[in-house]
């Protein structure tokens, strides 16, 4: 790897081509030369051949005879004569292929073509002159001339051959010589490509070097201006780039800063969502509405996490929607409400990018306008039905009823019964008004859970006696469970929740209570086999003025504020109440109260 990164380094990379360059312009200049030479060497060798024997006459005086085989003496004694100081051979071909002169001897009379260049000595029997560079039985380079004997017919041969083994000696030591210079020449290439690359790669690598710890996030490099050509310009201008850069990235991580706080703080959900339906951003806020994670955002299509809350909410909707201007809607899931505001964001040349989501969760605020409204529909409700019967009453008896005392005594047992019941009510809403701004004093001490149940208990056990409903204390009513209460208030919870199980469960039903220790907390199970609660009804049974069964609720002198009360009650404890129930199957209602701590001396009632 390392090998790989140091070659792929630009200044290998000049180096390489200034070699490559001065080895291929040599390579071609030394194959040039030494052909060159070589065919100088040749002509030479060729021409001082030719020389010798147009200067001698042999041809001229070889073509007079009428047969060469008949004058075979006299032609050698000419061959002696004619190669004095000639280091060369020559021979005189018949038109048999039979050497028949030669200035070596022991070659007369063989078969040139076992000898000699059989081309070189056939195209000069054809009358042609011919040429050629061979290698001899000895294994010797030589340059072999055939030049045709003739008259009128051709007759032989006259084949002269010279030894080259001198000339290839002194091309091949010019070729080594020149192979030598090559490479001192490549060497001296290579040191030199490697200082001038070095002079144009360390500033080179000098701004490298720094750009990548300004990508690290380190802006606070600077490169040194060493020079006036392009690499000092490229200095000067990465300096002002880092100025820039740095000025500039300031202002873009404050403004960051800035929208990320905003974001993360926004009670509201936020979705940034592109045209091809990927999830650019969703604040906390939008995470914890939609109940996704991050995963969630960077695996899966906006469409198919947001069809499981709002089919109509698809990413086609929202584009078609915002045509003209942000859109917004409403939509409910799993008890809450939602109230959804979006529009397209562009780009910086006004092109759709996608689409920007606001999710505000209504139902708190959705909650508190219908509680106010049945709130002050269900108070108005609960006045007028008692005042609507005083009035009625009270103006019978003001027509002539009170003379009749009977009826006057009947009449006003009734209208005591509806001031009794108007004085619940308005008690109830003080202690629920006191409650909700914490004006309610608690008078917590440590106390007996077990002690105050059968107190209850007893309180009860004549309405129980009264509808023959079995009431069975499950837990030891001799143990001890301690707890921190304000025993009045925790004993108005528990006559409330028994009051109500008591009321809805039929004559000759059942009713549990049992208390269990949990981990620090003691938890109090009223159960009963009565009519029982809907699952749509259960979230609201802890609603002020909210009754399961009005009419029977009401005719039983209910005032619906009792549960909520409750809840309070035991949440100021630091507890918990729940409702489980069953419709037709009855309801379990299960209190949680923090046992108290250990203590050295207790003050226990």
């Amino acid at each position: 790897m390392i090998w790989k990164k140091t070659w792929s380094s630009i200044r290998w990379k000049i180096v390489f081509i200034y070699f490559l360059l001065v080895f291929i312009a040599t390579t071609i200049i030394g194959i040039f030369i030494m052909n060159q030479l070589e065919s100088y060497y040749m002509d030479s060798v060729r021409d001082n051949l030719t020389r010798i024997v147009h200067k001698s006459g042999m041809i001229t005086s070889l073509s007079e005879y009428d047969d060469l085989n008949k004058h075979k003496d006299e032609i050698q004694d000419n061959i002696d004569a004619w190669t004095k100081g000639f280091e060369g051979e020559i021979f005189v071909v018949n038109d048999d292929y039979q050497i028949i002169a030669s200035n070596n001897e022991n070659v007369i009379e063989s078969n040139a073509i076992d000898l000699l260049d059989k081309n070189v000595v056939v195209q000069g029997l054809n009358g042609e002159k011919a040429e050629s560079n061979g290698l001899t039985t000895t294994q010797k380079q030589t340059k072999n001339l055939g030049f045709p004997i003739s008259n009128l017919d051709t007759k032989g041969v006259l084949y002269l051959r010279s030894d080259l083994t001198s000339i290839y000696k002194t091309i091949n030591r010019s070729k080594e010589i020149f192979v030598k210079a090559m490479v001192l020449a490549l060497f001296i290439t290579v040191v030199l490509g490697f200082i001038i690359a070095k002079s144009i790669t360390v500033p080179i690598n000098d701004v490298t070097e720094k750009a990548e710890k300004m990508a690290q996030g380190d802006f606070s490099q600077e490169v040194s201006v060493k020079s006036d050509d392009e690499i000092g310009r490229l200095a000067e201008m990465f300096n002002f780039l880092r100025m820039q850069l740095t000025l500039t990235l300031s202002e873009i991580s404050n403004e960051k800063t800035k929208l990320e706080t905003i974001l993360r703080y926004m009670t509201d959900g936020l979705i940034a969502v592109s045209l091809t339906g990927n999830i650019i951003h969703a604040n906390p806020a939008a995470m914890k509405m939609l109940h996704i994670s991050e995963d969630d955002i960077k695996n899966k299509n906006y469409d198919d996490i947001i069809k499981d809350y709002n089919s109509n909410l698809i990413l086609e909707n929202l584009m078609k929607n915002s045509e003209g201007s942000g859109s917004e809607e409403n939509f409910d899931y799993t008890g809450c409400t939602f109230a959804v505001r979006y529009g397209k964001f562009k780009d910086e040349n006004d092109l759709d990018v996608g689409i920007i989501m606001m999710i505000q969760d209504i139902t708190a605020r959705q909650k508190l306008e219908n509680m106010q409204m049945d709130f002050v529909a269900n108070v108005s409700h609960e006045l007028k039905t008692p005042l609507t019967s005083i009035k009625s009453y009270t103006e019978t008896l003001m027509d002539g009823g009170v003379e009749d005392k009977e009826i006057a005594q009947s009449f006003l047992k009734i209208i005591d019964v509806e001031a009794d019941r108007m004085n619940r009510l308005v008690k109830d809403l003080l202690q629920l008004s006191r409650l909700d701004y914490q004006q309610e004093k608690l008078f917590k001490k440590d106390s007996n859970l077990i002690s105050l149940l059968k107190s209850v208990v007893t309180k009860v056990e004549l309405t129980v006696k009264n509808k023959n409903q079995h009431l069975n204390c499950i837990f030891d009513i001799n143990s001890k469970v301690m707890v921190v209460i304000d025993k009045d208030r925790m004993e108005q919870v528990f006559l409330n929740v028994l009051s109500n199980a008591i009321k809805y469960t039929q004559d000759g039903g059942r009713i549990d209570i049992d208390v269990i220790k949990k981990d620090s907390k003691a938890e109090i199970i009223i159960t009963d086999n009565g009519i029982g609660i809907s699952e749509a009804e259960i979230p609201r049974v802890f609603e002020r003025f909210y009754r399961v069964d009005k009419a029977r609720s009401r005719a039983m002198g209910g005032t619906g504020l009792g549960l909520a009360i409750s809840k309070q009650i035991v949440e100021e404890h630091n507890g918990g109440i729940t409702i489980e129930s069953k419709e037709g199957k009855g309801t379990k209602a299960i209190i949680i109260l923090p046992l108290a701590p250990m203590r050295g001396i207790r003050n226990i009632e």
